[in-house]
């Protein structure tokens, strides 16, 4: 297939951490901004349209709603999303969309399937978020992205209904990419294995990570394809800037995973790319992780 490369870019912000374990990712897009992305895009030739923020969302605890922690606000924040990947889509190449956290990701899904019925989605994450509140006791809506897009049973009302439609995504349509298969629960390996869903593991994205790359958007349909990457695939010694630091000395480096996520974003499919979990707290004992981050984010472009 011809090397597609973007030439105009929208870059849309989505400062929420609503549905996370804790707060902190909310500031990972101010925090990309100030550390130069955008002049880093230019530099590569690349026409940036700044759609500015979404809304704010710090987390707090729900007591009303243990299992499904401030669900109307995450809801809020797909809806927020969903409608500026949708003016974005109209006016530029591609998109790039900074979390917050993972739930972003239905947002850019919701336009990308108004866009065109049929889309893929490389997910590239140490987990599969095929949790439900019914899965999992902590209530953290982040590590249920995908069992919402999948329609899942057991998922959520309120974030189904903000997808617009359920399900949203087939099976056929996602590739998990980098994933750690013993860093699931039970129920989410029940859902994956029962729904027959393509992977492609960490240790096979560090074999040789182009070629595992060009493997996995392989099996995706022909229609739009959307790349989402959660920071914790990377190897937190590394970049140790996630919100989840359980990944010390496993995954892929920044540069692996770079590598990796290249070949999708220059496929001529390509048309928008989600970052999730990044918490710029992480990164106080090695702030120039940050400029690396930033850095090789821009050269995906």
């Amino acid at each position: 297939m011809e090397r597609m490369t973007a030439k105009t870019l929208t870059v849309i912000g989505a400062p929420s951490s609503a549905g996370s374990y804790a707060a902190g990712q909310e500031q990972a897009p101010r925090v990309l901004r100030e550390h130069g992305l955008l002049e880093r895009l230019r530099a590569r030739g690349i026409a940036v349209l700044d759609s500015g923020d979404g809304p704010l969302q710090v987390w707090t605890p729900d007591r009303a709603h243990p299992l499904a922690q401030n669900v109307g606000q995450v809801a809020e924040s797909v809806l927020a999303v969903s409608e500026a990947t949708k003016r974005a889509l109209a006016q530029t190449d591609a998109v790039l969309v900074l979390g917050g956290n993972c739930l972003v990701t239905l947002g850019v899904m919701r336009a990308l399937t108004e866009h065109d019925p049929a889309p893929g989605l490389l997910y590239a994450d140490r987990h599969s978020d095929l949790n439900t509140p019914a899965t999992t006791t902590d209530g953290a809506l982040d590590w249920m992205g995908v069992a919402h897009l999948l329609g899942v049973e057991g998922a959520t009302s309120e974030l189904l209904d903000a997808l617009g439609r359920s399900p949203l995504l087939a099976p056929s349509s996602l590739h998990l990419f980098g994933i750690d298969p013993d860093a699931a629960t039970p129920g989410e390996r029940r859902i994956r294995d029962g729904l027959g869903l393509t992977m492609t593991t960490a240790d096979q994205l560090r074999d040789d990570p182009a070629a595992a790359a060009r493997a996995a958007v392989s099996t995706l349909p022909d229609g739009p394809l959307a790349v989402h990457l959660d920071v914790d695939l990377l190897d937190f010694t590394d970049a140790p800037i996630a919100e989840d630091t359980g990944g010390r000395n496993t995954g892929p480096t920044l540069a692996e995973a770079m590598d990796a996520l290249r070949v999708a974003t220059h496929d001529p499919r390509f048309r928008a790319l989600s970052v999730g979990e990044l918490n710029p707290t992480r990164a106080a004992g090695d702030p120039a992780a940050i400029d690396r981050f930033a850095d090789a984010l821009a050269g995906l472009f």
